[in-house]
């Protein structure tokens, strides 16, 4: 996770009583340390810690009102410690905190891994071959993921098991609503849309354990191999439908490249070596074993509602003062432009 760092602000945390903290409650802690806020995140603060004993990262709920069930860092530790010897990669957890006496909110503290982070899906520093090889890695681990025996792993009551996209649409539009600032037609027309719409056939009864927030920068690379090390950010993760985590990242793969969360708009995958959106599927589908996959306009304009609702609630956050960084209102305007697309989607019935 190597990454820039900027300094604590208004999430700042006291280094003393933290260190003291850590070495009563994990064995091989040492202190004193230093924490410093990493730049990227808008959801929940991240922090380097340098301690005698190492460095590690500690994931922290951020201050101020929050909406019900959201920032849920405890789910994050438990998903992570109950993959440690899965084929799905991600780091070591140490210690959950649930004090917010500590450092004002609950948190936890996960080994650091020092690797690649790539912001720019479109990998310009990498070679034609290197981008084929970074995206066939990503698939691997989306269908690893899918693929986890739920039951073996601790997590049958990690998620309701079926009717995902109607639970998820109606979350979605409580938080929507709870963080609503303007009115917006687009999205007042997909989520009057969405339910109405949801596959019937039985396509969509399949549970996994999706992750939420798939995507190329949610993952920490080998620092010169092909292979990812860690599969972070698990804030959103639950029991699910598969073809959810494929979708959020096509869809995000959709945005333009030149926005603040960069997609691969306007470029011609085949010329710089990444593969289309069709490949990619096809990938997928070969690894899990799908024929085809039928309503896929639908699972795509699920993602683009779902993405703008939590985007919202980032531009509510940034405008109380709440957002962990500075990034949060030009996040935040991008919820009319997600809602669009979104709309789009509906006009496009599609089978994959």
């Amino acid at each position: 996770m190597s990454v820039n760092t900027t300094p604590n602000s208004s999430f700042n945390i006291d280094e003393q009583i933290l260190a003291g903290y850590l070495e009563k409650n994990i064995a091989d802690f040492r202190g004193p340390l230093t924490a410093e806020k990493f730049a990227g995140g808008q959801s929940n603060p991240t922090y380097l810690i340098r301690a005698a004993s190492g460095n590690y990262v500690l994931r922290r709920k951020p201050p101020g009102q929050l909406l019900k069930s959201a920032h849920a860092v405890d789910r994050e530790y438990r998903v992570i410690a109950a993959l440690a010897d899965s084929d799905v990669p991600v780091v070591k957890v140490h210690h959950l905190c649930e004090d917010d006496s500590i450092i004002g909110s609950t948190f936890y503290l996960m080994d650091y891994i020092e690797g690649r982070v790539f912001w720019d899906p479109a990998l310009p520093h990498l070679g034609r071959e290197q981008r084929s090889d970074i995206y066939q890695e990503m698939n691997r681990v989306l269908a690893a993921l899918h693929s986890v025996d739920i039951q073996k792993a601790g997590l049958c009551d990690y998620g309701r098991p079926g009717n995902f996209y109607q639970r998820q649409i109606n979350r979605w539009t409580q938080q929507y609503r709870a963080s609503e600032t303007e009115q917006l037609a687009e999205m007042d027309l997909l989520i009057d849309w969405l339910p109405e719409n949801i596959p019937q056939d039985g396509s969509q009864e399949k549970t996994t354990l999706v992750h939420g927030d798939f995507r190329l920068d949610n993952m920490i690379f080998h620092p010169t191999e092909p292979r990812v090390l860690a599969l972070v950010d698990w804030e959103l993760s639950t029991l699910g439908h598969p073809l959810f985590d494929l979708a959020y990242q096509c869809m995000q793969l959709r945005m333009p490249h030149n926005s603040v969360l960069s997609g691969l708009g306007g470029i011609d995958r085949a010329s710089i070596g990444i593969p289309t959106e069709q490949e990619y599927i096809e990938s997928y589908c070969k690894r899990m074993g799908f024929k085809e996959i039928p309503h896929w306009n639908f699972y795509l304009a699920f993602c683009f509602f779902r993405f703008a609702a939590i985007l919202q609630g980032v531009k509510k956050r940034a405008l109380e003062g709440n957002a962990s960084s500075e990034k949060a209102m030009k996040m935040g305007k991008l919820v009319q432009p997600l809602t669009t697309m979104g709309v789009e989607q509906i006009e496009n019935a599609v089978a994959i």
